[in-house]
């Protein structure tokens, strides 16, 4: 969307045309955003952001402002708008559902974010070719609600030169032998794609759901098994804070960092 395109009026008339927000942005003076997620599930996002920003700071440290930063899934440019602030030197924003995008172009021109850009595509179908390559990609709160994770995986790997921070609700582990051509003959398995049928949500026009009403989520052993067969060579999970949201205190969902 252009910037002639966005609401006209006042700030907080623009916040209101453009809601329901699902994520808390703080504008300055010029307002806040004010979230439609229950007060006890707000804490994923700055739990989410505090485990990021650790792996970011861990490896690039002062290089931050020389790093070209790929946002994959968006949303409505929460973790963007963050990575700007630290100083990354150009962040691009993607996101299949445009109604998101105007959200994080508004976002970013009321906080005069000129190192943002943001663009519409559908991460499963992304084109490394096109898109180029960037050391760092945020690949967060979006694996879970694809219906071709690895496919993603790959693309996103292609597109990373050094460091993929990968956050996900995960499914529980699941291990055992599968016989494989004949009785006699198994292999072992380690970790799960468990599949989840959100066409209800999906059907209702939720945007919290995935590009398709089927979802495939993983088990921690099969996210990082996935990584590695991605491209990626060396994966680190990153612990959560003390007064981390109560999901990822329990190791339902995790945040991962992947190295090429």
């Amino acid at each position: 969307m252009s910037v002639s395109s966005m609401p006209n009026g006042p700030i907080q008339d623009q916040i209101a045309a453009l809601g329901p927000w699902f994520y808390e942005f703080d504008l300055g003076p010029q307002g806040r955003t004010a979230s439609l997620l229950p007060p006890e599930v707000l804490p994923i996002h700055t739990t989410r952001l505090e485990m990021v920003t650790h792996a970011v700071d861990a490896h690039f440290g002062p290089r931050l402002a020389q790093v070209r930063c790929l946002d994959v899934g968006c949303h409505e440019g929460y973790y963007s708008v963050a990575m700007a602030r630290k100083g990354v030197r150009e962040i691009l924003g993607i996101d299949v559902r445009e109604t998101n995008l105007r959200k994080a172009r508004f976002v970013a021109q009321t906080l005069g974010l000129s190192n943002i850009r943001y663009q519409q595509d559908n991460c499963e179908e992304l084109d490394p070719g096109v898109l180029g390559r960037f050391e760092l990609c945020l690949f967060l709160g979006i694996l879970y609600h694809l219906e071709n994770p690895m496919l993603a995986l790959r693309k996103v790997a292609a597109m990373t030169t050094e460091l993929c921070v990968v956050e996900t609700q995960v499914a529980d582990e699941v291990e055992g032998l599968a016989e494989w051509g004949a009785r006699e003959w198994t292999r072992p398995y380690h970790g799960i794609l468990a599949l989840i049928d959100e066409s209800g949500e999906f059907d209702a026009g939720n945007r919290e759901t995935g590009a398709s009403p089927l979802a495939t989520c993983p088990s921690p052993k099969a996210l990082e098994a996935m990584l590695k067969h991605a491209g990626f060579r060396r994966i680190e999970w990153i612990a959560p804070p003390p007064d981390a949201y109560e999901q990822h205190l329990r190791g339902k969902r995790v945040v991962c960092a992947a190295y090429k």
